[in-house]
């Protein structure tokens, strides 16, 4: 039985003791205060003579110390063993899961106050900027590992408030794959590279990954997720990002409120189909990552809007669920996400290593106003999460590199340790009177504003190993997710569960996934079944009647739907121009003025680098051939009158067109341009959906151009 018993006896939260926030000064215009903190750990560039690391000037740094111009190394070359030995020591571990990533900076503003739920600094005053710093990655795969695969992606975010760091430690996906924190290390085993030959990289298709999940049904929910196109996601910048656990606002009276995070993507929600992700894959491993670098740098800083399911206590079990499982949502149908704030990402790190790569997120770092539920999946994050820390950046003392460094002032009793950065004096105990220095606390009465206090609940029961019965449906929820997708996303899911258990060996593996999927919806089990050669599912073998009688809350959500995710215009949507000699020069400028001046990225494509001479004899610069790029890498094509002359004889021209109208991409085709489409196998361009066609004798004004916007803005026509 859990109850909330409000603050102790004898320690009010309100009203509280003001303290003044550690302030570490005004940034400087157009800085915030992450910003600027940051500036003693810079390194200008090297300018002047080249020196050791202990500062010793070097005469020649091309050659190695030897005897006479063909003898022996010296041992005593002593800038060699230094150069070499930095080198040899440049790797650090990288991380177990979350190892490929890409990271940059920014600012949360809240909308309004939440004063009313919670005493967290950072969400009271409207509009006052609170710096952060966002990593997104993949899971499963190395370092080296290709940004498009089929995975979870993590959304991680720092916090650096007046009041300490705090994580907030998400996925793109609102639920896992486990209940129990315990199951973790088999989990990850199961879905890393198998032991024996370190293959598949960056994926999830090989059985030892499957055989967990088909015996491991609470997964059957997060697979549903895994295998919709919200796991090949389009950009950084056009996905979700979810707390995935339910976590605690706790405000200035003590009295608790339950909370889901959410992160909406000002851009919509983007996915790539899975053909186009593994091309991505090829031609430019690094997509993700170099788009959200480019797009920052441009000035289109991406923005996501923060919204937050609000539950009351009193509500905790109300619902056919337990919000305590991770593996379950709360349908916004019966918690609207009411939104609170927006985060921009306007400044790219300075150094990958130092920042993104050193970068350490904790679920354990909370604020006062933040606070932990009894979920297991999170109470297991809170102590793994520190440990591996410890491991990976050498020490306790990771907290002082400057990526990880509080603005809030720190002062603790900590000391030494690898890679200690400060010069202590005095004692490091409490209590002492004779250090000339001692840290106090400010509990045991009043708390003063920004001191954590741990939630106060009450908990009764025996120490036992076993799950709340709560936790026991599996699939009541995987079926809402499969039943609030539009037909083509339930299209693409049967194809991704075919594929991936088509590279499964174990015969009796696959069996088990269908009869699991059976119990979510019999027309998706026997999809699969035929499309990787198991029997099907017997006529009378449907989904759990059990399972259907708990489902006394909505039977599909559309707000999981990608078709009710879409954001209104086109800004960095990449449209490629396919041009060649001959080309109608009116029309390639009209492409780049009308779609540019919507906000996309716009770029003449052709067969070779250079310039080409147009139709009425003016000169096109080309931004880049055909062979160094693909269809995989643009949202949309327009193909111009005369284009189709010189690219129909064009290999990569044609494949370029083609596979941009397989992934459903809009595409343009004026005058001529059709020829290019039918030569890239599709006869009658005027009837695929999302295909706009100006005839030799039409007029492309702004009329054809507003309208093809409008096609841009819906992302893909999976029906064609």
């Amino acid at each position: 039985m859990t109850t909330n018993p409000g603050p102790p006896q004898g320690r009010p939260h309100a009203p509280p003791v003001t303290e003044t926030p550690h302030d570490p000064g005004p940034p400087a215009a157009g800085r915030d205060a992450k910003d600027t903190a940051l500036d003693p750990f810079r390194a200008p560039d090297p300018d002047g003579p080249l020196t050791t690391d202990q500062g010793v000037r070097a005469d020649d740094t091309d050659n190695s110390l030897t005897v006479g111009d063909r003898g022996p190394t010296l041992l005593e070359d002593f800038q060699l063993r230094e150069k070499l030995t930095r080198f040899d020591h440049e790797r650090i571990p990288e991380r177990v899961v979350h190892a490929r990533g890409a990271g940059a900076y920014g600012y949360f503003e809240p909308y309004e106050s939440l004063a009313e739920y919670t005493c967290a600094d950072f969400l009271q005053e409207p509009g006052r900027r609170t710096p952060v710093f966002v990593r997104f990655s993949t899971v499963q795969g190395p370092r080296g590992s290709a940004d498009t695969v089929r995975d979870v992606r993590g959304f991680a975010t720092k916090f650096y408030t007046r009041h300490g760091n705090y994580d907030l430690v998400g996925n793109n996906m609102p639920v896992f794959f486990i209940q129990d924190a315990i199951k973790f290390p088999d989990f990850v085993h199961a879905v890393k590279m198998e032991p024996h030959n370190e293959i598949p990289t960056g994926g999830s298709a090989h059985d030892t990954f499957w055989d967990f999940c088909s015996l491991q049904p609470e997964s059957t929910h997060m697979l549903m997720w895994a295998m919709s196109d919200r796991a090949i996601p389009r950009s950084y910048r056009m996905m979700q990002g979810f707390g995935v656990h339910t976590f605690r606002l706790v405000n200035a009276e003590g009295v608790g409120t339950f909370v889901k995070f959410h992160w909406r993507p000002k851009l919509g929600v983007a996915c790539q189909v899975w053909d186009e992700a593994q091309l991505t894959a090829g031609r430019d491993p690094d997509f993700h990552r170099r788009d959200l670098w480019e797009a920052i740098e441009a000035g289109e800083y991406p923005e996501w809007e923060l919204g937050v399911q609000l539950i009351p206590e009193r509500d905790e079990h109300a619902y056919p669920f337990d919000l305590l499982d991770p593996t379950k949502l709360v349908p916004e149908e019966l918690v609207p996400v009411r939104p609170v704030g927006r985060m921009v990402l306007d400044r790219n790190p300075q150094n990958f290593f130092a920042e993104t790569e050193q970068a350490a997120f904790h679920t354990a770092n909370i604020v006062p106003g933040i606070d932990f539920t009894n979920d297991p999946l999170l109470q297991g994050r809170n102590f793994s999460y520190l440990d591996t820390q410890l491991i990976r950046l050498g020490g306790p003392n990771f907290a002082q590199l400057p990526v990880n460094r509080p603005l809030a002032e720190v002062r603790n009793n900590q000391r030494d340790g690898y890679g200690q950065q400060t010069i202590h004096s005095g004692t490091a105990y409490a209590p002492n009177s004779v250090g000339g220095g001692c840290p106090f606390t400010l509990g045991g009465g009043r708390l003063a504003e920004g001191v954590f206090e741990h939630y106060q609940e009450r908990i009764d029961g025996a120490a036992v190993r076993r799950r709340s019965p709560g936790f026991a449906d599996h699939y009541s929820q995987a079926a809402l997710f499969w039943n609030s997708m539009a037909d083509w996303e339930q299209d693409h899911i049967t194809a991704a569960f075919a594929f991936e258990l088509g590279k499964v060996a174990d015969d009796e593996v696959r069996r088990r996934t269908v009869a699991n999927l059976t119990h979510v919806d019999r027309a998706l089990a026997t999809g699969v079944a035929w499309r990787i050669g198991v029997p099907e599912p017997a006529a009378d073998q449907d989904q759990d009647q059990d399972n259907r009688a708990q489902a006394t809350g909505p039977q599909s959500s559309p707000a999981l739907s990608l078709d009710n995710l879409l954001a209104s215009g086109i800004r960095t949507r990449k449209i490629a121009v396919l041009a060649a000699e001959g080309v109608d020069h009116g029309q390639v400028l009209a492409a780049h003025e009308r779609l540019g001046a919507a906000g996309a990225v716009v770029e003449t494509l052709s067969s070779r680098g250079g310039r080409l001479q147009a139709a009425d004899g003016e000169s096109l610069d080309v931004d880049r051939a055909l062979p160094t790029t693909a269809s995989v890498l643009y949202d949309a094509v327009v193909v111009p009158d005369g284009a189709d002359r010189a690219l129909a004889a064009d290999a990569d021209a044609v494949r370029f067109l083609a596979e941009a109208l397989r992934h459903g991409k809009p595409v343009a085709l004026l005058g001529s341009g059709s020829e290019l489409c039918r030569c890239a196998g599709y006869a009658t361009p005027g009837d695929l959906a999302g295909v706009a066609l100006a005839g030799p004798r039409d007029q492309a004004g702004p009329a054809f151009w507003d309208g093809f916007v409008h096609l841009v803005e819906q992302h893909r026509f999976p029906q064609r």
